[in-house]
């Protein structure tokens, strides 16, 4: 399994600090290189089966156009130093307003202060929980046959039946890391949206089969694709994916859990699911299962196309090619909910059983 990497995060800050006082101190421009973050330096290697960073970097030179910047990077390093010795942690949005105190390197809204967080992650290499930020958000939903085992605050094991929820669900924390799971299932599928989990978890589709639900809640957060990978390694069982037949499901969220994302090349190793496959919707199944639609809109055909000339996921595999050019010869988008045309229990009775006898005509 992808471990996280020990790493003296605070030697790093140290010696990237150490380095610009010195150079100033020889009347040096001081630097930070930083690598850029996009699908046009990421490559996509089947045998890894995630996006790696290529070598593209980015210089930030302080200078009088750049000096705010450069400040707020470096404030940004001290806030984690803090953190760090303090034992303590921030949330990204309580980073933002810490930085009102800055003076004039405060951010004046929270997307500057992300994209400073995620520079210095890329930066040292490191994620974001290293450097003592947490997401605000929760990691997603999980119902089914696993036993979660977890610490409370004086460290005592705590045992986590998903079975045991009722009509509810197991909450994924922020860090998984120290999670340790027993399960005797035979699939985990993680499915886009809360809709669909909740009709799922309603007809007991994880005991008739048993197998592990996760809620997404759209695309996936960090949390969630770390929990789901280390789902998939410690258990040695499938992962299949259910969205929305439309570009979205098919890149911002399936793409995004199987090998990542440009953005976050850098962490890809640890967040991404290489296991997992498509099991639908697919642009097919509309034909197949005679599916309501709607019609794909200007940004469905522009997130489509630019898949097809740019996703480096995308142009390695063939089969998603033929998928999304059906797609957009039909010009339509179909929902997970669109199922409920044939009857509420359809999706559980008839599509998922007749899917999962074919496991190896999934989408890759």
């Amino acid at each position: 399994m992808a471990k996280r990497k020990e790493i003296n995060v605070i030697g790093k800050i140290e010696d990237s600090a150490r380095n610009v006082h010195d150079n100033i101190m020889r009347r040096r421009k001081p630097k930070m290189r930083i690598p850029v973050r996009s699908l046009n330096n990421v490559e996509y290697r089947s045998n890894t089966g995630f996006f790696e960073l290529k070598d593209s970097v980015k210089e930030r030179t302080l200078t009088v156009n750049t000096v705010k910047t450069f400040a707020q990077t470096l404030k940004m390093m001290a806030l984690s130093k803090e953190l760090i010795v303090g034992d303590d942690m921030a949330t990204k949005r309580e980073a933002y307003y810490i930085s009102k105190n800055w003076g004039d390197a405060m951010f004046k809204e929270q997307p500057e202060s992300d994209t400073v967080m995620e520079d210095v992650e890329a930066m040292f290499g490191v994620i974001r929980e290293q450097l003592r930020f947490v997401p605000e958000e929760k990691g997603g939903d999980i119902a089914g046959r696993l036993i979660v085992v977890d610490k409370d605050s004086s460290g005592k094991k705590l045992e986590i039946d998903c079975t045991k929820f009722g009509s509810g669900s197991y909450s994924i924390p922020i860090d998984v890391e120290h999670l340790e799971f027993r399960s005797k299932a035979k699939f985990i599928l993680a499915i886009e949206t809360a809709g669909a989990f909740q009709r799922l978890l309603k007809y007991g589709y994880w005991d008739t089969v048993g197998c592990i639900l996760v809620s997404m809640g759209g695309v996936p957060t960090r949390a969630c694709r770390r929990f789901v990978r280390r789902l998939s390694d410690d258990l040695k069982i499938p992962v299949y994916a259910f969205v929305d037949g439309d570009p979205y499901g098919y890149f911002n969220i399936y793409r995004t859990l199987k090998v990542g994302s440009g953005n976050a090349a850098h962490l890809n190793e640890f967040f991404c699911v290489p296991q997992v496959s498509f099991l639908g919707v697919t642009p097919q199944d509309v034909k197949e299962y005679d599916l309501p639609t709607h019609p794909l809109k200007e940004v469905d055909i522009k997130r489509a196309k630019d898949a097809l000339k740019n996703d480096p996921f995308v142009k390695h595999h063939k089969p998603w090619q033929e998928a999304i050019n059906y797609m957009l010869k039909a010009g339509v988008r179909v929902e997970q909910q669109a199922f409920a045309k044939h009857g509420l229990d359809y999706v559980v009775k008839e599509y998922l059983p007749r899917k999962l006898k074919n496991v190896k005509k999934f989408l890759p």
